[in-house]
């Protein structure tokens, strides 16, 4: 029973994909007499969290239910207030729990069980985790989640070799490219995709968010403020190295990266373990020896071979789209 009402509160959850920022989705399910008496979600950053929305729908009574969270109730007060310290108003006899917070301010579990509140944890624990990736990753590791995105034939080019690239995919593929620049934060380039193909990389549909733009520009070629990467959402130049960009979006509380850059940059990327995820969207066209290769790095030998594990694979028009992790 408790997976049940915990799978619709994860559901709930990723209703705030594209609008809670820095802040992970949460979803929030009340439960009394096994009937759902109030459903909720984080629907904007800097808003009540869900358990908050849940709870003032039935006037903050909870009593003799049981409160289904996808996420360790916050116990700090910040721009809302502590989520911990209304569930304990409410006098819930239950609380259960998908995945506790790694946020160090956060430490409500005892607090509600010092108040009398029998608390479940790892209900779906897995689904929790990967739902709210990048910001579990940032916590415990102060780098965000780095979803490289690539674009390709399939012989694994991704332009000709004058740089001629469009359009290699189709244009459902370039649709699906809008909304995965959209469930992230930020995008990363480099100077030589801005200065070949002049991108704005922000996304279309002004009912979704476009990400900050961060351009790694080790050799200060980026001078031309006519530029369309300085239209639309900010953009940040840079010369810092791969890592340090990343811890820099760390700091400004950046969850979710999109890589979407050249061989070069990507390779680099990918030669220094900083890329959680791939995405390639696959065009069934053949490019041919003298085009450029989708990744820029070096392998010596088979033991320094990058293995993936393939999750996900779509087929988009006549476009196969293939979700991958770097296998550990």
């Amino acid at each position: 029973m408790h997976n049940k009402y915990m799978a619709t509160a994860l559901k709930l959850a990723s209703k705030g994909r594209f609008a809670v920022g820095s802040n992970p989705m949460v979803g929030c399910v009340i439960v009394r007499d096994e009937q759902i008496i109030a459903k909720a979600y984080h629907q904007k950053f800097g808003q009540n969290h869900a358990e908050i929305n849940a709870l003032e729908s039935i006037d903050f009574n909870a009593k003799n239910a049981t409160i289904y969270t996808t996420l360790e109730p916050c116990s700090h007060q910040g721009k809302t207030p502590s989520c911990a310290a209304e569930i304990i108003r409410s006098k819930p006899k239950k609380v259960v729990i998908a995945a506790l917070d790694n946020n160090p301010k956060v430490s409500s579990v005892a607090l509600m069980q010092a108040a009398g509140i029998e608390v479940v944890t790892g209900i779906l624990q897995a689904q929790a985790l990967e739902l709210n990736r990048g910001f579990h990753k940032r916590m415990e590791n102060n780098s965000p989640f780095v979803t490289c995105k690539i674009a390709s034939s399939l012989d694994g080019k991704i332009a000709l070799n004058s740089g001629e690239s469009k359009w290699i995919t189709n244009e459902f593929s370039r649709a699906d490219v809008q909304k995965l620049r959209a469930q992230n934060q930020a995008i990363i380039t480099g100077s030589g995709t801005v200065l070949a193909d002049n991108p704005s990389l922000d996304v279309r549909d002004k009912n979704l968010p476009s990400p900050i733009k961060i351009v790694m520009d080790r050799s200060n070629k980026i001078t031309d403020k006519s530029l369309n990467i300085f239209k639309g959402k900010q953009a940040i130049i840079t010369n810092k190295t791969p890592q340090q960009v990343l811890s820099l979006l760390a700091e400004m509380q950046i969850n979710n990266v999109l890589l979407e850059a050249g061989s070069l940059l990507s390779g680099a990327f990918l030669s220094e373990n900083l890329i959680d995820e791939f995405i390639f969207y696959q065009a069934p066209i053949l490019l041919g020896k003298e085009a450029i290769s989708m990744l820029n790095f070096e392998v010596k030998n088979m033991n320094e071979k990058r293995q993936l594990t393939i999750s996900d694979m779509k087929i988009i028009g006549d476009n196969l789209r293939i979700t991958a992790r770097i296998k550990p």
